[in-house]
């Protein structure tokens, strides 16, 4: 997620163009089975792409956060966005990066936070007609999106949103053993989506502020030295600057 979230979306933002018309075409026949398909055709089947057909197992709920751990963070800050992080991880906000160990770039293992912000109701804004379809807020947006399942399409909002799925999530190696949750802490909720393994760890969490508007955060630790307590630890302490 080297590029900005934003960008990422207009370069694939005509191929979902293209399957929404295709989508609403088969819509008009309504039939879930055509629909269906025609996603497994332009994006692929479950077996290719699990997340398509994976929903976060579980609900947290309101959590604390871990204060020790986050004493021992450096903060980082940006034109509108600050955020404490390990000190051995480098730091990507859209296009701009920082190096925590600017002599000796060899020490880099790879350990990297990507970082994205965007202001308030910035989906609403981008996707004006689906608040004809029950979407009110980014949070809604956002929930619908990680809830999409490729196997319970029925109609054409559905298939919107697994069309958004494959565009929102990021790599995280293996997709068979991604977990996901939905979890709240502080004025903020999020859903965070990771792997775990014995040859890194990836994160990928998206969360909602009402006042801050939306930020995703995506780490690649290839030495496996966050877990998921760490992780909401540090996605608290993200903010906005303006």
């Amino acid at each position: 997620m080297k590029k900005r979230f934003k960008q990422v979306i207009t370069k694939y933002f005509l191929i979902a163009v293209i399957l929404f018309v295709g989508v609403l075409f088969l819509w008009k026949f309504g039939l879930p089975q055509f629909l269906r398909a025609y996603l497994q055709f332009g994006i692929g089947n479950c077996d290719r792409i699990p997340i398509l057909c994976k929903m976060p197992q579980e609900d947290l709920g309101q959590v604390g956060v871990n204060k020790e751990f986050i004493y021992t963070l450096v903060e980082y800050r940006f034109p509108d966005t600050k955020i404490l992080i390990p000190r051995q991880f480098n730091v990507v906000f859209e296009r701009i990066r920082k190096y925590y160990y600017k002599k000796h770039k060899r020490m880099d293992k790879g350990a990297t936070i990507y970082l994205l912000h965007e202001p308030v109701d910035f989906f609403i804004t981008l996707f004006p007609d689906i608040r004809k379809r029950g979407v009110e807020d980014d949070y809604e947006f956002l929930t619908r999106t990680m809830y999409a399942n490729l196997g319970t399409v029925n109609d054409v909002t559905d298939a919107f949103f697994v069309i958004m799925k494959s565009i929102f999530v990021p790599n995280l190696s293996d997709q068979n053993h991604v977990k996901m949750v939905r979890v709240n802490f502080g004025d903020k909720r999020a859903f965070i989506n990771y792997y775990l393994s014995e040859n890194g760890n990836f994160f990928d969490c998206s969360l909602v502020s009402l006042n801050e508007g939306f930020f995703k955060i995506y780490i690649k630790d290839p030495l496996a030295q966050l877990d998921l307590e760490k992780v909401i630890a540090i996605a608290s302490t993200i903010h906005a600057l303006n």
